[in-house]
């Protein structure tokens, strides 16, 4: 990691713009590395993530690795992907889940990580949020058809659903997404990790 990129990982790190407002107190959940491969941008962080503050760190990225078709030692080695989500720190509850990510985090800092990670080849958009946000008016009415379309977003994005356990239903009544989608996925992110 550059001293440039390290500088702006303890930025945000200690960023505190949300503390009154977050009733579990700050903790921005992040991993950013200028050779970074992948990209990867969620929603926020959940409660097991926020006390741990490792991405990913749950049921959700289980999943997601699987999908991805790599091991927690290749996940987490910052050369071939870095984290970066939608919030940083866990929003809190909501009455069906955690609340939706905070909308401040990502104007605040996407362009300036973004603009660090020169060595990208792919930002995989998992969950509305991030759609919305990248993808804007070229997103389609819905996530599943976005997802469905992953095709015309290719080479620089690539857009999933969440890995959570609550889409198990979104899984079954859409086996393409598995049957697919994510074995293109598994190629490209393989073929990626193995460039030079």
């Amino acid at each position: 990691m550059s001293e440039e990129i390290d500088a702006l990982y303890k930025v945000i790190r200690g960023c505190i713009v949300c503390e009154s407002e977050l009733v579990a107190g700050v903790n921005p959940v992040l991993t950013i590395d200028d050779r970074s491969k992948i990209l990867i941008v969620g929603q926020a962080p959940g409660l097991k993530v926020h006390l741990s503050g490792i991405p990913w760190d749950d049921q959700s990225g289980k999943e997601l690795r699987s999908w991805l078709g790599v091991t927690e030692e290749l996940f987490y080695e910052p050369k071939n992907f870095s984290i970066m989500p939608m919030g940083f720190c866990y929003p809190g509850k909501g009455k069906s889940g955690d609340l939706p990510p905070r909308s401040v985090c990502a104007p605040l800092w996407h362009d300036s990580v973004l603009s660090r990670l020169s060595n990208l080849r792919m930002i995989l958009l998992i969950g509305q949020y991030a759609q919305s946000y990248y993808l804007r008016k070229e997103r389609y009415s819905t996530l599943t058809e976005t997802v469905r379309n992953y095709e015309g977003y290719l080479p620089t994005y690539f857009p999933l659903p969440h890995p959570s356990p609550r889409n198990f239903i979104w899984m079954a009544k859409n086996p393409w997404f598995k049957q697919e989608t994510l074995p293109v996925l598994q190629r490209l992110v393989k073929r990626i990790l193995q460039e030079v």
